[in-house]
């Protein structure tokens, strides 16, 4: 949990960027407020996702739950033909489960980096976890305004050429404490991603944004956009929820 005197230092920042004389905290201490914000014991949600590939957009409810960082659980509910299907990501592990085939199957290798249901989503991009600190070397490196709301900018470089993204640059709304935009680049600097996130609202004393898009720079006209119906956090979990039993027990 962020220190008092950290966060702070961050309300004085966002107030001295109001006012055009930036005072920027630590990228340590704005990562690690943006994370106070968005992270919970537990959570729990209903989502809508729209893979758009410029052709016909393709439309999916879930129901996810989470654990910590890097446990979470989510079922298709909608359309007919994905009704059923789950995800179970515990760890750095992840399966999926057909009902039809009554399959389940590990995530893996080549696999890691197909996009969810063919959206934007790879499911490497899922597989973050909370060794942020560990991969990446962070930097505060000036403040903008996105939309009329002050951000501050933030480049984070990786520590080797193995991670997925070796470079990301992040715009942190400096004072709902969300990634507002992120595009992550490959080793050569070129642009892969975008993810922006808008339709901010309060939650439990938490900002959180109701809606995200993904594009992916190397696909044409496709992008994925993720809206969150309903939000609950520091709801009761089974941990049954997180493991094959629930994966495989059906509906």
């Amino acid at each position: 949990m962020l220190r008092v005197a950290a966060l702070l230092s961050l309300m004085l920042g966002a107030s001295a960027l109001a006012d055009d004389a930036p005072a920027p905290p630590t990228a340590t201490e704005l990562l690690a407020a943006m994370d106070h914000n968005l992270q919970s014991e537990s959570a729990e949600s209903m989502v809508t996702m729209v893979v758009d590939d410029g052709r016909r957009p393709r439309a999916f409810t879930m129901h996810v739950v989470s654990r910590g960082r890097v446990d979470s659980a989510m079922e298709y509910r909608a359309p007919e033909r994905d009704k059923g299907t789950r995800m179970l990501k515990v760890g750095d592990q992840m399966w999926l489960y057909f009902p039809k085939a009554e399959r389940v199957q590990k995530i893996s290798g080549h696999m890691m980096r197909q996009g969810m249901m063919g959206s934007d989503v790879s499911y490497e991009d899922m597989m973050a976890t909370d060794d942020f600190d560990e991969l990446y070397d962070a930097k505060v490196v000036g403040s903008e305004a996105l939309d009329g709301r002050p951000h501050w900018k933030v480049e984070a470089t990786a520590r080797d050429g193995s991670v997925t993204y070796p470079k990301r640059v992040m715009w942190i709304d400096a004072e709902w404490l969300i990634p507002a935009k992120q595009e992550l680049y490959a080793l050569s600097g070129m642009l892969l991603k975008t993810w922006t996130m808008g339709d901010v609202k309060a939650i439990d004393g938490k900002n959180v944004p109701m809606k995200m898009v993904i594009t992916d720079a190397l696909k044409e006209g496709s992008s994925t956009t993720i809206e969150t119906l309903e939000m609950k956090f520091d709801v009761p979990l089974e941990d049954e929820v997180f493991s094959r039993r629930w994966l495989e027990r059906g509906n």
